[in-house]
C-alpha cells in the first residue's frame, strides 16, 4: 500500500495597504502628484500672463490700458479692433491676405524642395553626396544678414522687388538646411525593405517618394509646415526689403507700423490687431499637432 504524502498548508499572507521595500505609501504619491502639477501651473501661469493680459488690454478703453497689472478690467469694448481694423490707411483685411499668399507659397516650397532633397541624400548614391550634404548643413551656420545684400542686389535687378517672388520662389529651390535635415533624418529611419518590395512591385524612386516615403514622414511634413507657417507668418525683415508698397504689406508691417518715428504708439489698437494676427498661428498650431500625432500613431501601418 502506497502512502502519498501532502504538503504541509502554506502560511497565509495577509496583503498589506504597500509594502515599504517595495513601493512608497499611496498618500505619499498623492502629495508629490500634487505639488509637481502645481509648480507646473504655476510655471504655464507665468509663461502667459503677458499673452493673457495683452488679449485683455485689447478690450480696454484707451485711457485704461495699462490701468493695472490685473487681467480684468471693469470696462470692456470693442472699439480697439474696430478702429484698428481700418485706421488711417492701414488695411488689416489685405495684410491678411497678403501675408497667407507668401505663407503658403513658402509651405507648398518647403514641403515640396526640401522633402525631395532629403529623399535623394537618405536613399539614393550619387557622386560627392557626402560632400554635398555637409555643404548644405554648413549654410546653416552662416548669419542671414550676411547674404541679406547681396540677394537684394540680385531680386532688384531681377525686377522682383515690390513683389511676392523674392519671398516665395526661393523655397522652392530647398534653401533651408534646417528642414532638409530634418526629414533626411527621419527618412533614414524608415526601413529600406519597403523601397525593395515597392521596387519589386514596379515603382522606380517617383512611386517609392510618392506612395511609401511621403505617407510615412507625415511627422516630418507637419513639422516642416508648423515651423515654417510660424517663421513666415511672424517675418519683418523680409517684407520690411522686398515689400514698400502699402497694397503688398504683410500683417508684421501692418503691426509695426502703429509705431511712430518717437517709438509711441496707440496701444489699445496695437494689442487688438496682435491678437487677432496670433488667431492663425494658434489654428494652424492646433491643427499641425493633430496631424503630427496622428502621423505618429500611424508610421509602418500605411
Amino acid at each position: 500500500m502506497t502512502t502519498t504524502l501532502s504538503a504541509p498548508p502554506q502560511p497565509t499572507r495577509v496583503p498589506r495597504p504597500w509594502d515599504a521595500r517595495t513601493q512608497r505609501p499611496a498618500g505619499n504619491r498623492v502629495v508629490k502628484g500634487v505639488i509637481k502639477h502645481a509648480v507646473l501651473l504655476c510655471v504655464l501661469l507665468i509663461m502667459l500672463y503677458p499673452l493673457l493680459w495683452m488679449v485683455g488690454a485689447s478690450f480696454r478703453p484707451g485711457n485704461q490700458t495699462f490701468a493695472g497689472l490685473s487681467l480684468f478690467s471693469d470696462t470692456y469694448t470693442l472699439q480697439n479692433y474696430a478702429d484698428g481694423w481700418s485706421v488711417g490707411n492701414l488695411n488689416f483685411s489685405r495684410y491678411f491676405v497678403n501675408s497667407a499668399i507668401i505663407t503658403i507659397g513658402q509651405i507648398v516650397g518647403n514641403l515640396v524642395a526640401c522633402s525631395l532633397t532629403a529623399y535623394a541624400f537618405a536613399r539614393l548614391e550619387f557622386p560627392f553626396k557626402r560632400v554635398l550634404f555637409g555643404m548644405v548643413i554648413a549654410t546653416m551656420l552662416l548669419p542671414q544678414h550676411v547674404t541679406l545684400i547681396p540677394k537684394y542686389i540680385i531680386f532688384n535687378q531681377m525686377g522682383w522687388v515690390d513683389t511676392y517672388l523674392p519671398l516665395t520662389v526661393p523655397h522652392f529651390f530647398a534653401v533651408d538646411a534646417f528642414f532638409i535635415f530634418l526629414m533626411v533624418q527621419f527618412i533614414r529611419t524608415l526601413p529600406k525593405s519597403l523601397d525593395e518590395s515597392a521596387r519589386i512591385d514596379g515603382c522606380g524612386h517617383w512611386g517609392i517618394f510618392w506612395r511609401i516615403i511621403m505617407p510615412m514622414s507625415l511627422p516630418a511634413i507637419g513639422t516642416t509646415a508648423m515651423f515654417t507657417f510660424v517663421w513666415a507668418w511672424n517675418d519683418l525683415l523680409g517684407p520690411l526689403l522686398y515689400l514698400p508698397s502699402s497694397d503688398l504689406w504683410t500683417v508684421s508691417l501692418g503691426l509695426n507700423s502703429f509705431l511712430d518715428q518717437t517709438g509711441q504708439s496707440t496701444y489699445g489698437t496695437l494689442f487688438a490687431m496682435a491678437t487677432l494676427s496670433l488667431a492663425p498661428i494658434v489654428g494652424f498650431f492646433i491643427a499641425s499637432q493633430r496631424l503630427l500625432v496622428e502621423g505618429i500613431a500611424t508610421t509602418g501601418l500605411k
